[in-house]
């Protein structure tokens, strides 16, 4: 077998073996992946029985969701009674003093902190400015884009996140990093050109499978940095991929994508990942095989060819 021919196998073995590694195959089993805990308002949390769990690098919670609140009950207050606006203050105040005991409670046990923007239709520059006012994050916290889909009827389109992105890099130094789905990174990856921003924030990924081969790389992700891969729509009674003492079935689980330790080196550093060529490039491989017969009749072949690869397979052509 020529040289040339079999730098060209050799190539296609390293190529193809990246396509499925431990991390991609419920890595929630091996002690060298961190978890992460998110939660919202109405969790239910015994934080004494959770922090048993040694496994917990790293809490996120969520902040601010959509528009900031009106400032009076009084007036067009969208068409509300007067009695629900004054309720939703009371809820509104409630969910920012828990933010503020979780966050302290966290900090003071030794996790990482981070906190979400759930976004809504509507401006994404005040959408923005509340999610700072809400979470006022320090230069060691996290912040998160929650992304839930594309509708732009329904969710904040991705425009208009690319918007609010861009104005979090402006107020802090820092991008968000970004939560969404598998349908919706996936339209993201593929339309990168579209959206520059979005498509290089890292990724926190939430699919509830047991296992995501063939999904990475994606667009310009070579990998999740934080997997949600367990929640109330797949974790009950009887089965759930992570337990979580002091919790209930409701909570939300995330592996990331390293141990603790490396989590912590990148955790709040709010940058953007390298961006990738629209075009992939092609390996071309040259050379000259000789194969031989059981008669001992020997046939020289020149091969020329190229190399790509195609969901994680590879093609000889």
């Amino acid at each position: 077998m020529g040289t040339f021919f079999r730098l060209a196998v050799l190539l296609g073995v390293a190529l193809f073996s990246c396509g499925a590694t431990a991390r991609d195959l419920m890595p929630w089993k091996s002690p060298d992946h961190a978890l992460v805990i998110d939660a919202y308002e109405l969790n239910i949390i015994d934080w004494d029985e959770m922090l048993k769990d040694k496994r917990i690098a790293g809490f996120i919670s969520k902040a601010s969701d959509g528009l900031p609140e009106s400032f009076t009950c009084t007036g067009d207050h969208g068409g509300d009674t007067v009695a629900h606006c004054k309720t939703m203050w009371r809820k509104y105040a409630v969910s920012r003093e828990l933010y503020q005991t979780r966050r302290l409670i966290a900090r003071a046990s030794g996790l990482l902190w981070g906190a979400y923007h759930l976004a809504r239709p509507g401006n994404p520059v005040d959408q923005a400015n509340h999610f700072l006012d809400y979470a006022a994050p320090r230069d060691d916290e996290l912040m998160v884009l929650d992304i839930e889909g594309i509708d732009p009827k329904k969710y904040m389109s991705l425009e208009d996140a690319a918007i609010f992105a861009g104005h979090i890099k402006t107020r802090t130094g820092r991008y968000p990093m970004l939560y969404t789905n598998h349908v919706t990174a996936k339209y993201i990856a593929a339309n990168r050109g579209r959206f520059p921003i979005l498509s290089r924030l890292p990724l926190w990924y939430a699919r509830y499978k047991p296992g995501i081969r063939n999904v990475f790389p994606m667009g310009n992700w070579d990998a999740y940095a934080l997997w949600q891969f367990s929640a109330a729509a797949n974790c009950g009674k009887r089965r759930c991929p992570y337990r979580v003492a002091g919790t209930l079935t409701d909570i939300d689980v995330n592996v990331a994508a390293m141990n603790a330790k490396a989590l912590k080196a990148v955790w709040a550093k709010g940058e953007l990942l390298p961006e990738k060529p629209l075009d992939k490039p092609m390996l071309i491989a040259t050379g000259k095989a000789r194969f031989s017969s059981g008669a001992g009749i020997g046939v020289d072949l020149m091969l020329t060819g190229s190399i790509r690869r195609v969901s994680s397979a590879l093609a000889l052509r």
